[in-house]
């Protein structure tokens, strides 16, 4: 979502515009190490992704080694039930976090994080009414 918005995106960059000021009405944002190191890869520099994320108000939290631990039992199991994606640890820490640290994860990319997180409330913007589910 963060690039969406940050890369203006034409298709999902105003939903999640949306969905990002409603969850700073409602609270904090904030984003893990892995969800840092992906937004600030499309950037120049270093400087100019902090700034972006700073003028979006998106605070950095570091994960906890519970989270941690969390993410990698849930990536155990996704991977015991035949799950075959080579890369997507990022996405279990980044889901564990949120689990753990957040009250909810704004997302495009559902996927597995209903079925390995079922407590974690998901809140996806790219479906025109900006739903949560909880």
């Amino acid at each position: 979502m963060l690039l969406d918005l940050l890369g203006a995106d034409p298709e999902f960059g105003p939903r999640s515009r949306e969905a990002l000021r409603v969850a700073r009405r409602e609270g904090k944002l904030i984003a893990c190490d892995v969800v840092w190191a992906e937004t600030a890869a499309s950037f120049e520099s270093t400087d100019a992704a902090r700034a972006a994320l700073e003028t979006l108000g998106v605070e950095y939290s570091a994960l906890d080694a519970e989270a941690a631990l969390e993410a990698a039992q849930a990536w155990r199991s996704y991977r015991r039930d035949g799950g075959t994606r080579d890369r997507v640890i990022a996405d279990f820490l980044v889901a564990a976090h949120a689990d753990a640290q957040a009250d909810r994860l704004l997302t495009r990319d559902r996927g597995f994080y209903r079925s390995r997180f079922e407590s974690l409330a998901v809140v996806e913007p790219s479906e025109p009414s900006c739903t949560q589910d909880a």
